[in-house]
């Protein structure tokens, strides 16, 4: 196989062999082994390797950079600020480990006085779940692939990885796979903690999902892609497994009356420029306006459309992506009652994308599910309501998303909360006066949605929160304390924040009596 760059329009140096089935197998046999002692690796030592795999990257320097700008047509400027992302979200999850309160400790000590009947000790955490496969994504070769959040977080739950290379970015995984597996020498970590494989989507992705020592992925790409992992996740073994797959979202944007009217201009700026980020290849990408119905609505599409239209073609990530952003593209336009605010097809030749606009009615939208399709490019559709009731039709309509956005005056929030209320129920992270694009790396952000922008509603797949599909919780009764985690023991040895008898606390056991329930 070879890297081919849409910048160059040819093949870039170095060959790069498929996996066998004999190596797939090799390399989750590996991890199985591996996971025996990975598992026992104290969270300090883990924090260790997750900052040594960060300081490996870095040490790439120059040649990350330019081989990741060739294989994706992306700005340096922008995988410079990328890498940054990726290794400062390996030093936080160093900084959650090294906190230790991500297990979520519980204890509820015994009751043997208790009547009727007396209650045993109880305590819990979250452990570690087994090997899991990661699948890089095409449009951030470095934060959402091979040492991306996923293996970030799945590491750090001292969970063995196994990484299935994006065909886009073959050299950029080559590199950075070395440096995990140099950093995994480095901290003695066992050999098959770390193992990348390239291979055909498809039938790499099934072997790796089916196989029964592989308990989780982690997914970030197309709705059929992930939906085909989920499907072999639950009907084609033994054992169900979760997906975690992040996978379609248009991320609606409410522009309301007042706002639009006051700052007309600045808003069409702001929406031009987070719609065309990236060339629109964005997961949190608006593609998707709604307006109302008023004096003052034309003149934001046309503004909007002008700005647009001053946004040059750029390269987008490969050819396959280029060639589904113009037919989506056209499916949408083409849709009855659709009209076409701004087009055209420049730089289709040369992997180029250029910014579309579109508008229809709510009424049309919510009789057409089809236009909630993803545009997986610089592209996005107006929905114009004659009034709040044809706006509340057209959200309860919507299906899941990860993002939404309010942009309007305090007086429109305040008119407009029972939509706010609406559109709240169907994502999962809600942003006032600003735009979906970037997404903060912190401990509370959510980057995750309701179904079908994700599989499950309930995890993000960004930010410290994101471990938590890597683990699963087990209750230890009436256990000895020289045998209990030292996350359970009654002295608290590691200073953990725990909740015991129901207050949170950092003190021993023996310091606070239990309340009788």
């Amino acid at each position: 196989m070879y890297a081919f760059s849409s910048l160059l329009k040819n093949n870039l140096p170095g060959e790069f062999i498929a996996a066998t089935e004999i190596e797939i197998h090799e390399a989750i046999e590996k991890a199985t082994v591996a996971f025996e002692t990975y598992r026992q690796t104290s969270f300090a030592e883990r924090a260790d390797f997750l900052e040594a795999i960060s300081e490996e990257i870095m040490q790439l320097g120059d040649a990350l950079i330019e081989r990741t700008h060739l294989e994706t047509g992306l700005p340096e400027a922008r995988i410079t600020g990328e890498r940054g992302r990726t290794v400062g979200q390996l030093r936080l999850f160093a900084s959650l480990l090294r906190e230790g309160s991500f297990v979520e400790a519980i204890i509820d000590t015994a009751l043997p006085e208790r009547k009727p009947l007396p209650r045993s000790d109880l305590r819990r955490m979250q452990h570690p779940i087994g090997p899991v496969a990661v699948f890089a994504a095409s449009n951030f070769p470095l934060a959402f692939s091979t040492a991306g959040g996923d293996t970030a977080s799945a590491l750090a739950a001292g969970c063995p990885v196994i990484v299935k290379a994006h065909s886009s970015h073959l050299g950029a995984n080559e590199l950075v796979a070395t440096a995990i597996i140099n950093a995994a020498k480095k901290c003695g970590m066992p050999d098959g903690v770390f193992s990348s494989l390239i291979g055909e989507g498809v039938l790499l992705g099934q072997q790796l999902v089916k196989h029964p020592q592989i308990k989780a992925v982690g997914f970030t790409g197309s709705f059929r892609g992930g939906m085909a992992l989920l499907k072999a996740a639950v009907n084609e073994r033994e054992e169900p497994i979760p997906v975690y797959a992040e996978m379609s979202s248009i991320n609606p944007v409410l522009v309301l009356p007042n706002k639009i009217a006051q700052d007309v201009d600045a808003v069409a700026s702001q929406l031009s420029a987070s719609i065309t980020l990236g060339v629109g290849q964005f997961c949190t990408n608006p593609g998707l306006l709604f307006v109302l119905k008023d004096g003052n609505t034309e003149t934001f599409i046309q503004r909007l459309a002008q700005a647009l239209q001053q946004v040059q073609p750029a390269t987008m990530l490969n050819q396959s992506i280029c060639a589904a952003y113009y037919k989506e593209r056209q499916q949408l336009l083409s849709a009855q009652g659709v009209e076409a605010v701004l087009t055209g097809d420049e730089g289709r030749e040369e992997y180029k994308g250029r910014p579309s606009l579109a508008k229809t009615t709510a009424k049309i939208f919510g009789e057409n599910s089809s236009l909630q399709n993803e545009v997986f490019g610089p592209s996005s559709l107006i929905v114009v309501c004659e009034d709040e009731n044809d706006l509340k039709s057209a959200l309860r309509s919507l299906h899941g998303q990860l993002t939404g956005t309010i942009i309007g005056t305090p007086d429109d929030l305040k008119r407009f909360q029972s939509c706010v209320d609406l559109l709240i129920a169907r994502v999962g992270r809600m942003i006032y006066n600003g735009v979906p694009t970037g997404v903060e790396v912190s401990h509370s952000m959510m980057h995750g949605g309701p179904f079908p922008a994700t599989t499950f509603a309930h995890f993000t797949s960004v930010g410290t929160e994101a471990i938590k599909r890597f683990l699963r919780p087990v209750c230890y009764q009436d256990c000895p304390q020289e045998f209990l985690p030292d996350q359970l023991k009654d002295e608290n040895p590691l200073g953990l924040m725990r909740k015991l008898n129901g207050e949170f606390t950092r003190d021993a056991v023996h310091q606070l009596e239990p309340v009788p329930r």
